[in-house]
């Protein structure tokens, strides 16, 4: 075989990734409770609402699967396009009338005694914002967690990104009445270059050029698995970092979060259940069902807050109902991932890749 070796296909940090995922959390809290000045000194690097330490580190997340994208399977994506008239219909047509039924139900009823009514009306717009806000970025960790098919997931959220474009501001303004809707464009337009265009160019010229230098066997058996592990560190490093801003806001308010992160983190598993098994119901593949669930699913966080601060300030409890988003994200994510992994099983394989000459091999 001459060196070539399949990999594991968990990395040691996938194996117990909840575990490192709540040490990581915690970790984040304490380091921004405690030495307030780390967090600071990252948080200035910042530009248009976008944490550039952050954006690196999502790079770290999102690499192995954009290496792993082969150009040729991103143009025959249109050929089956039913998993992206499920993405679409299910974030632009059901998913932000969810969050303000499930926020309005919560906030206005359920929690009515905990729970001023201005306070509620700002944690509604604020879960509105991200229910506008379909995910541009930790997609791509999701799909990569559960096997998905990378070309389909590439053109899942780069079609999801242009809809935004058009879609947002409408649907914000219908939802929330609010005439003024200022959409920091800046941002929009950098997360979506920092976070696809960016990587995904990449990844495609290191797939290029080690398969022309070393052959598709060595890329597919031994290359794509040196990174086998590089996802997980890098979703765990942006937990740290991300719950070291948010330190304070987290022990501050703690009874607030866990008010709306319950109505949020519904909204989650509905969403999800409603792509996968729509995925199921047309016999989609597994690879292809996972990421239209987990697309919807996940939010761009870092749109909601910036429209949120734009809108309501920076100390509003609209943003702050954004930041919960931030903070439920990942462990609720993680949730989905186990449950698809688990049911992979009813779902029809996805048609076998074709054959490569074993040129090339080690």
């Amino acid at each position: 075989m001459g060196g070539e070796r399949k990999g594991s296909g968990i990395g040691f940090f996938q194996r117990y990734l909840s575990v490192w995922v709540l040490l990581c959390m915690t970790a984040g809290v304490l380091l921004g409770r405690f030495l307030p000045e780390v967090p600071r000194f990252f948080d200035r690097f910042e530009y248009a609402n976008v944490s550039i330490p952050v954006a690196i580190l999502i790079w770290l997340m999102i690499y192995p699967m954009m290496i792993k994208v082969d150009f040729n399977s991103i143009k025959n994506v249109g050929r089956n396009p039913k998993g992206l008239y499920v993405t679409w219909v299910v974030n632009w047509l059901i998913k932000p009338f969810t969050m303000y039924a499930l926020a309005l139900f919560f906030f206005f009823t359920v929690f009515r005694s905990l729970i001023a009514p201005g306070l509620a009306t700002q944690y509604l717009a604020g879960a509105v914002l991200l229910g506008a806000a379909p995910c541009t970025a930790m997609v791509f960790v999701w799909s990569h967690l559960t096997d998905g098919d990378p070309a389909y997931t590439v053109v899942q959220v780069a079609t999801n990104d242009l809809i935004i474009l058009a879609a947002f501001v409408p649907i914000v303004k219908f939802l929330l009445g609010i005439s003024n809707v200022q959409v920091p464009w800046d941002t929009l337009f950098l997360s979506v270059v920092l976070f696809v265009v960016i990587p995904l160019t990449g990844g495609m010229l290191t797939r290029l050029w080690v398969v022309r230098s070393r052959g598709e066997g060595y890329f597919e058996n031994v290359f794509v698995h040196k990174f086998d592990d590089v996802t997980s560190v890098g979703l765990l490093l942006t937990l740290v970092l991300l719950f070291s801003f948010q330190g304070e806001t987290i022990l501050g308010n703690p009874l607030h979060i866990l008010l709306i992160a319950i109505p949020l983190t519904i909204q989650t598993f509905l969403i999800f259940a409603i792509a996968y098994l729509a995925c199921w119901f047309l016999k989609l593949p597994f690879n292809v069902a996972a990421p239209a669930g987990m697309i919807g699913a996940s939010n761009f966080f870092e749109l909601a807050v910036a429209v949120a601060i734009a809108l309501f300030g920076a100390d509003s409890p609209a943003a702050l109902a954004t930041t919960v988003g931030v903070l439920t994200e990942v462990p609720v994510m993680l949730m989905l991932v186990r449950i698809a992994n688990g049911t992979k099983e009813l779902f029809p394989s996805a048609a076998p890749e074709k054959s490569h000459p074993p040129s090339g091999r080690e």
